[in-house]
């Protein structure tokens, strides 16, 4: 079947369902992941997300094992184990929607990172919502600048975020990850929970762009996976071999959740 695929609610997506996220517009959240042989990292952080969110948004809860099965349903249907998936949900407020979608799998360029800082904080950060149109804007401004993402940053040049990853400096002593509102992602959360038994300290502090000299490196992650990042702005950045290393590592290793247990 060619992808991408779409099921709404559990049927593949028609003119009639497709009014929910139509009429609905921007309010709504999501969660990404990426499927491999029919399982992915981090089940439980993206099953969670979805259920606080889908609470703080619309007021009813969304069953994890719910969300599971809608997921191996699509991939079933689709006939995809690796895949990338998406899982949107929308309202109406007394019965949330939840739309799979299914692409072919991507991964995270083994490139290094170039970030231009622009002066933007998602609203509402904590959530993975609708709400985008800024992030891709800065987004595109960052590529025609020569850029490969933006650097979300707020008054007096305080890092939060990349547009549509998390960012980590590196003092020679710990992994410091920017103490300011911004989403946590599944991939960030993985690792914090598993960098300790690497024999690396995770941290939250104030980063500035006007601080970055106190970092020698650093590195971005999302649901596609981790990769370093060689310039902030006009500031560049060695890649720490070691560092990444030992980052890999502690998400390579991390267990496989299966979607469908059977």
């Amino acid at each position: 079947m060619t992808l991408p695929y779409v099921e709404i609610d559990g049927r593949p997506a028609d003119a009639e369902n497709l009014l929910v996220p139509t009429l609905t517009g921007a309010y709504g959240h999501f969660t990404a992941l990426q499927v491999r042989a029919g399982r992915v990292r981090g089940l439980a952080h993206h099953l969670t997300r979805l259920d606080r969110a889908t609470r703080e948004l619309f007021g009813p809860g969304l069953d994890g094992e719910r969300v599971r099965s809608l997921i191996a349903r699509a991939l079933t249907a689709c006939g995809a184990s690796d895949a990338a998936v998406r899982v949107y949900v929308y309202g109406p407020d007394d019965a949330p929607t939840p739309m799979v979608v299914v692409r072919e799998p991507v991964d995270m360029p083994s490139t290094t990172q170039s970030l231009l800082s622009v002066p933007y904080e998602r609203p509402v950060a904590h959530i993975k919502h609708l709400g985008g149109f800024a992030q891709a804007y800065y987004g595109r401004l960052a590529e025609r600048q020569g850029f490969t993402e933006a650097l979300l940053t707020g008054p007096g040049g305080v890092v939060a975020e990349g547009a549509v990853t998390n960012i980590a400096f590196w003092d020679g002593t710990s992994v410091v990850w920017p103490d300011r509102p911004s989403l946590l992602g599944v991939t960030k959360a993985v690792l914090e929970e598993r960098l300790p038994a690497y024999g690396l300290t995770s941290v939250h502090r104030e980063v500035t762009l006007d601080g970055l000299d106190a970092y020698s490196a650093a590195f971005v992650t999302n649901s596609r996976g981790i990769a370093p990042v060689g310039r902030v702005d006009e500031r560049e950045f060695a890649v720490d071999a070691e560092l990444m290393k030992r980052v890999w590592r502690a998400f390579e290793e991390a267990p496989w959740d299966v979607i469908d247990p059977g």
